[in-house]
């Protein structure tokens, strides 16, 4: 048996780049759907004749425009205490 050495900057390179992977492609889906969204109540809230759907057309649209908004706080939080963080902390 042979022992393949591996060591801890080389365990956090690939998580961190993992991670950011991840999180580009979430936040770009999440960006296009909520673009889609947004339009779809927009053009409901134009064209519609009701009150009822023109409110309803609003409330959602302020649920995507927050969620949204919490993905990318959450993704620049992230991004701002990995900056902090030392990584000497984690390689003993």
């Amino acid at each position: 048996m042979t022992a393949v050495l591996v060591y801890a900057d080389d365990i956090f390179a690939t998580a961190k780049n993992a991670m950011q992977t991840v999180y580009t492609d979430v936040a770009g889906i999440a960006t296009v759907a909520a673009v889609v969204c947004a339009a779809v109540c927009l053009f409901l809230m134009n064209f519609s004749k009701s009150g009822r759907t023109v409110d309803e057309s609003r409330s959602w649209l302020k649920r995507i425009v927050i969620c949204w908004a919490a993905l990318m706080t959450l993704g620049a939080i992230v991004t701002y205490l990995e900056k902090i963080i030392p990584q000497s902390m984690f390689t003993g």
